[in-house]
Parts: C-alpha cells; structure tokens; sequence
C-alpha cells in the first residue's frame, strides 16, 4: 500500500504547536500525548533499525511506530479488523442513531467529571428513550465518546 500525500502526522507536525498554544489550557495531558504519539510515530524519535540486502547493499531504514491505540497508522488495520467484526453482529433490522446533547451550562463540570456524568446521562437518556420510543420499537442505546 502506498503512502497518502498527506497523513494526520504530517498535520500534527506542521500545525500541532499553534494549535496547542492557541488551545492551551482546553486539551486534556491525554490528548496532548496521543498528538506526541501521533507526531513521532515512524520518525527517528522513536529510533529505528536498518534492514541492508547482502548481495546489493541496498539499505532501508525501518522507523519505529509509536503503537498508540488511536494512531491511524498503527491501529488502521486493527480498528477496520474490529469494525467488520462489530458490522457482522449486528442485526438485519434498521438501526436510529439518536444523540442526547448537554446544556452548555453542564459542559465543564461534565468536562472534569465525565466517567460520573456519562452515567447519569446513559441512564436518563435511556429512560427516556425507552419511555418515548417504546410502543414503536426495541430501544438499545450507548454512550460513546462523542468529542
């Protein structure tokens, strides 16, 4: 497979440090460490080693990957891999996507503690959802990181 033009890499490396200033104080240490990961992934930084051909001397150098989880270019195969594995236990039936948005007023606290607000907020949702929705069908929500 051949390389894209353009890779989140090359974004986070010619864009991050702006960014990072401009957003200072609003990234969370573990954004801040997958953009790193991301940055680094492949590059010296996280060394490398050297394959050469005995018979031509040609040489490639071989950068290590950072194996960060959400690294497009470490997890690419794995999260597609996973994907088809989701898509393949889903049923034949048709599926509704419905989002449940937070007052503005909410944000931060929800920001600091998101594990406590994520509960309550799957759990009223569900219960609404399940009281709204259930004489027309089945209702399975989930709560997934949406930003």
């Amino acid at each position: 497979m051949s390389r894209p033009k353009l890779e989140i890499a090359d974004i986070f490396r010619d864009h991050g440090p702006a960014w990072r200033a401009a957003n200072a104080g609003h990234v969370s240490l573990d954004q801040l460490k997958v953009m790193s990961a991301i940055e680094r992934c492949r590059t010296a930084a996280l060394g490398g080693h050297v394959e050469r051909c005995e018979n031509c001397a040609h040489t490639v150098i071989a950068y290590n990957s950072c194996r960060n989880r959400h690294c497009p270019k470490c997890q690419g195969a794995a999260a597609k891999e996973w994907l088809a594995e989701r898509e393949a236990e889903l049923l034949p039936v048709p599926y509704f996507h419905v989002v449940f948005s937070l007052p503005s007023q909410i944000a931060d606290i929800a920001y600091q503690n998101k594990a406590t607000i994520y509960d309550l907020l799957f759990k009223a949702s569900s219960d609404d959802a399940q009281s709204d929705l259930s004489g027309y069908f089945p209702v399975a929500p989930t709560l997934g990181p949406h930003g």
